[in-house]
């Protein structure tokens, strides 16, 4: 299927207790909502970080694509509006997130940059299960980092979906990044990476290698 170019790409924050727990944040009682442009959006297999901003840290993350638009929609509107789902790199400048934080700023600099929305390719529906259970996955130089099951979300996607468009519509070709699980580390020069989706006895893999900005 082919969409038009996102508008957005929406990204929820802390939707994995485990996660919340690693960087010793609350957890949220409302999806917490921070957006990249669409120039922060770069395909695997290339995966680029920043040589001069500190660490730069990999978040996998199922990612959701948005078929027609969503606007004050029920979680009944929001799953029709699904097309495809896929897997994503939010990356991440800790540092620089956390002196964000630290002065009540913000989180674009440290999450919005040029490259920071690695993505897959989409998997349509057509090839998925209906209403299964997704596992994300991981690896990084043949070790497995993160894994994560859409069931463990504290906000279930139709949910997240509706939520989100209480405040902004959704258009044709947008993404949602539904939240990364426990195990965010940093990416180094020439890592190896290799991203799994999974659902039922279905299972797509993705393939990433990690080179610096000049």
């Amino acid at each position: 299927m082919s969409l038009p170019n996102p508008s957005k790409i929406v990204c929820v924050g802390r939707n994995y207790v485990a996660h919340a727990e690693e960087l010793n944040n609350p957890l949220p009682t409302r999806p917490l909502l921070f957006m990249k442009p669409p120039s922060a959006i770069s395909y695997l297999p290339e995966v680029v970080i920043p040589s001069d901003q500190g660490e730069c840290q990999h978040e996998i993350e199922l990612a959701v694509y948005i078929g027609q638009p969503l606007r004050k929609a029920t979680t009944e509107q929001a799953q029709q509006a699904i097309v495809g789902y896929g897997v994503a790199l939010d990356l991440t400048l800790r540092q620089v997130q956390s002196e964000l934080k630290a002065a009540g700023q913000p989180w674009e600099r440290a999450k919005a940059f040029d490259g920071s929305c690695v993505l897959g390719p989409m998997v349509s529906l057509n090839e998925l299960e209906n209403g299964g259970d997704f596992t994300i996955q991981l690896e990084v130089n043949g070790q497995t980092r993160q894994v994560g099951h859409s069931h463990q979300m504290i906000f279930a996607i139709d949910d997240l979906l509706a939520d989100i468009s209480q405040q902004f519509t959704l258009q044709p070709g947008d993404i949602v990044l539904t939240g990364t699980p426990a195990g965010v580390a940093s990416l180094a020069l020439n890592d190896q990476l290799t991203l799994h989706l999974s659902q039922g006895d279905k299972h797509w893999q993705w393939h990433g290698s990690v080179r610096c900005e000049a």
